[in-house]
């Protein structure tokens, strides 16, 4: 299997430049955008004069439309069999959008703005996962290597981002945040040509939106999905607010979630070996038992001496069921549905439960503090079965 990166010469063309290079290029764009999005884009709100409630309502109504959205997006990329073509109008069309940040005011404007820019922003990543699968296949590089450069994009960014606010004020976030879709899109661009999907004998209307749902393994493949990857709810949520109320200081809680996200760069830069042993099945198995491990233990304790480990452990349950979710998905689902299989994933077995286990967290916060860290423990305990589940349909 040939390395992801190889030396190119001096003097060659951007015809050298290796397809894992150039997947890894739009990895690294987008998540630059999503590193400055996560941690700023509530202050740029609140910073144009919206108040709490307001912000809330913002952000959620961006979550409901990217459930709906990326699912068409990636079955108008199966249809029009041009994954690259759409994967680039729609970073184009999120840069156009992020845009409108500088210049809107008050909440019905902003509102607009933040339903535009995530109808755009909805298939980017389960398009961008699509047509690197299918890369994959053809050329025989490490995802999960390609995939780290948008890891580090994503440190990368948020710490520009914050000297860049610190300096400049929060428009230079939005700034950053469109030059990383604009980039995105300029990347998909780079892309090297893959095999067409869709075509004249492929599915139409609902019948192929929902196309994806016949195939079983990815019905159990959405189920243990649901339950590892929502159990990061709580700690998404309340993870910041519960050290806080522990006396943990901000540098300290920042240096533990870049501990998790280190962590997880070096599962995709290093594990291939592992990934390789352990299989989609494994990797399930690992990310929920050490869920388990993980909830249960942040559950009981706030020692930081204890919590840096425990966040090592993000590295299996979110990076093991992340590989473990390509491999299924570039197994099981046939090139023609493969956009709107990773669309339908992102919003139903990621995306979804998010939103639920969200919402679910703050009567968990209110009512037992960090102890809602079990029912997160619980959440992966379950994901045990579903796994093994998955393994019999995938051996059927």
């Amino acid at each position: 299997m040939a390395a992801p990166f190889t030396r190119q010469p001096r003097h060659g063309s951007l015809r050298k430049v290796t397809p894992a290079a150039r997947h890894a290029l739009l990895y690294a764009a987008q998540f630059f955008a999503f590193g400055v999005i996560l941690p700023f884009l509530p202050a740029v709100l609140a910073g144009r004069g919206l108040d709490p409630a307001e912000v809330a309502a913002v952000l959620a109504a961006g979550s409901a439309v990217r459930l709906v959205a990326g699912p068409l997006g990636g079955r108008l990329a199966d249809a029009l069999s041009a994954p690259r073509a759409v994967l680039g109008l729609a970073a184009a069309a999120a840069a156009l959008a992020a845009s409108g940040f500088l210049l809107a005011a008050g909440f019905l404007l902003l509102l607009l703005v933040h339903v535009a820019l995530s109808l755009a922003i909805a298939p980017i990543v389960p398009l961008s996962d699509a047509v690197t699968l299918g890369a994959i296949r053809r050329h025989s590089f490490d995802y999960g290597r390609v995939r780290a450069a948008g890891s580090v994009a994503f440190i990368l960014a948020a710490l520009l981002a914050g000297q860049a606010v610190a300096l400049l004020g929060m428009d230079s976030a939005v700034v950053l945040i469109v030059l990383g879709l604009a980039g995105t899109a300029g990347a998909a661009l780079l892309l090297p040509a893959g095999e067409p999907s869709g075509g004249p004998g492929a599915a139409r209307g609902l019948s192929a939106f929902l196309a994806p749902l016949g195939i079983p393994p990815l019905r159990r493949l959405l189920v243990v999905s649901a339950l590892i990857q929502g159990s990061h709810a709580f700690y998404y949520a309340f993870g910041t607010i519960h050290w806080q109320a522990a006396g943990l200081g901000a540098g300290l809680i920042g240096a533990l979630w870049a501990t998790g996200v280190v962590a997880e760069i070096a599962l995709f830069l290093w594990g291939r070996g592992v990934v390789a042993r352990l299989g989609p099945l494994g990797l399930s198995l690992l990310a929920a038992a050490m869920g388990v491990l993980r909830w249960g233990a942040t559950a009981l304790t706030t020692d930081p001496l204890l919590l840096f480990p425990l966040q090592i452990l993000h590295a299996a349950t979110f990076g093991a069921q992340h590989l473990a979710t390509m491999q299924v998905l570039g197994r099981v689902v046939p090139p023609a549905q493969a956009g709107t299989a990773q669309a339908l994933h992102a919003s139903l077995g990621a995306g979804l439960s998010m939103g639920v286990m969200t919402l679910a967290s703050g009567p968990l916060y209110a009512a037992f503090g960090g102890g809602g860290y079990w029912a997160m423990a619980v959440l992966c305990l379950a994901a045990v079965p579903a796994t093994v589940a998955l393994g019999r349909v995938l051996k059927g």
